[in-house]
This record gives C-alpha cells, sequence and structure tokens, in this order.
C-alpha cells in the first residue's frame, strides 16, 4: 500500500473528505452537499448557463476583485494611521518609505474600480437576460443592495488619505445625506459625528470602510449564493427546458458565474 493510499485511510483524511472522488453522478452528488463551500452551489447545473457568452463571469470577477480589496486592504491597515495628524503622513510613507507600497495602494485602489464596474456589468447583465424575474426577484434586491454597499466601500476609501480631495468629498457626500426627507440631518450628524468635520469624523468613516461595510457585503454576498442555488441555479437562456439532458454536475462546470 503506497504512502497516499495509507494516508487517504487516516482518521484525519476522513474527517475532513468524508467522500471518495467524484467520479460517479451519487459522489459527485455527496461531495457538494458535504462540503461548507461547495454546497453552496447546485449540484447540477444547465450547461449553456455556464457558458462565458452568456455570463462573462461577472459575479465571478466581482467576487475575485473583492478578495484582492479584501488582502489588499488587511495590508495596507498595518501602516495606515486613522488620526488627523497620522492619515494623510502614512499615505505618503507607503508611497516612499514601504517596499512595495505603492504596488499595494495601487492594486487596492484598481480592484475597487474594477469591483464597482465589474458588479454594474453583471447587474446590467442580468437584467437583459431577465434574470430578475420570478423567482430571482428577491435575489435581484440583494444585488441592488450588494451595489450600494460597493460603492459605499469605494467612497468611504477614497476619504482615507484625509488630503484635500477627501475633506471636501466628506463635505458633499454629508450634504447630501443632509436633504434626506426626515432623517436627513440625524444622518448627516451621525458620519460626521457632530455639526462639521473632526477627528472623529475619519474615525467613523475608517470604522465603516474596514469593518461595517465588508461585513455587511460579506453577509449579503453570502446569501446571494444561496438564493442563486435556491432559486434554481443561474438563469439560463430560453428556452433551455428542452436541454436538460445536457446538465452537468457542478464540479464539471468550466466556468463559473
Amino acid at each position: 500500500m503506497g504512502l497516499w493510499s495509507r494516508f487517504k485511510n487516516t482518521t484525519l483524511y476522513k474527517s475532513i473528505y468524508r467522500n471518495e472522488y467524484p467520479d460517479t453522478p451519487r459522489n459527485q452528488v455527496l461531495v457538494i452537499l458535504n462540503s461548507v463551500v461547495l454546497h453552496l452551489h447546485p449540484v447540477k447545473v444547465p450547461r449553456r448557463a455556464v457558458r462565458m457568452s452568456y455570463t462573462w463571469g461577472l459575479g465571478g470577477l466581482s467576487l475575485l476583485m473583492f478578495l484582492i480589496l479584501t488582502v489588499t486592504g488587511v495590508w495596507l491597515m498595518f501602516y495606515y494611521v486613522p488620526s488627523v495628524p497620522g492619515a494623510y503622513e502614512s499615505m505618503k510613507a507607503l508611497e516612499t518609505d514601504v517596499i512595495f507600497g505603492p504596488f499595494a495602494r495601487n492594486l487596492h485602489r484598481w480592484a475597487a474600480h474594477g469591483m464597482v464596474l465589474a458588479v454594474w456589468l453583471h447587474m446590467t447583465r442580468v437584467f437583459y437576460t431577465g434574470s430578475y424575474k420570478p423567482p430571482r426577484e428577491f435575489n435581484w434586491v440583494i444585488g441592488v443592495v450588494l451595489f450600494t454597499i460597493t460603492v459605499l466601500l469605494s467612497f468611504t476609501g477614497y476619504l482615507l488619505p484625509w488630503d484635500q480631495l477627501a475633506y471636501w468629498a466628506i463635505q458633499v457626500g454629508s450634504n447630501m445625506a443632509r436633504v434626506t426627507p426626515v432623517v436627513g440631518s440625524y444622518v448627516q450628524r451621525a458620519l460626521l459625528d457632530g455639526y462639521e468635520i473632526g477627528p472623529s469624523t475619519l474615525v467613523r468613516w475608517y470604522t465603516l470602510h474596514v469593518i461595517l461595510l465588508p461585513l455587511a457585503c460579506i453577509a449579503l454576498m453570502a446569501v446571494h449564493f444561496w438564493r442563486i442555488r435556491k432559486d434554481g441555479g443561474i438563469s439560463t437562456p430560453i428556452p433551455y427546458e428542452e436541454e436538460e439532458d445536457e446538465s452537468l454536475p457542478a464540479s464539471d462546470a468550466e466556468v463559473a458565474d
């Protein structure tokens, strides 16, 4: 018996992988159902639903941009100082003193632009193909909220360097919030932590950018992926009912949305 075969018979391996290699339809189903990650996907998807010419992989690209933003954002947090005297100086230090600092910051910035563009194009594709119609209308609403959070993530990150652009962007953004009917003045004071821009304003926007908005985005993305499965998988081109025999296991899909 080889070393790999002996390892597959250990308790450690069997506790992680409870099923055999997905070489049969039954094992393919069991592998997906018993995986904490794969169970978010449907067991089978129509072949036409995963064609690049239909989905363009825009949902996956949006997720990829978010993962890049998470990794680079955590790295930037090691050097960024969320205070009025330290914010701008820490951004200057990233550009001049930190190894690969400009690369990490620019990668984070361009990934943010890419995520906004990818999510917008993804929603355009969903609307154009009628994928928002029943039974997927609830998931469309979740997608709209996710797009709003994406824009807010980009906007709050734009303010963190605390330069002149950031200062006046906060001024404009808070004034826009102030004209909201009924609750506008309360929202503005909550964003500014008072009636004017100050040191605590930066802390509030920083907290929104690195904690509240990312957590909300992660939670809603999990619900978004789960609803895709519950609604019958990725919406398919019409007609697809005549091609039920062309369905393939999700593990064999060449391109995922």
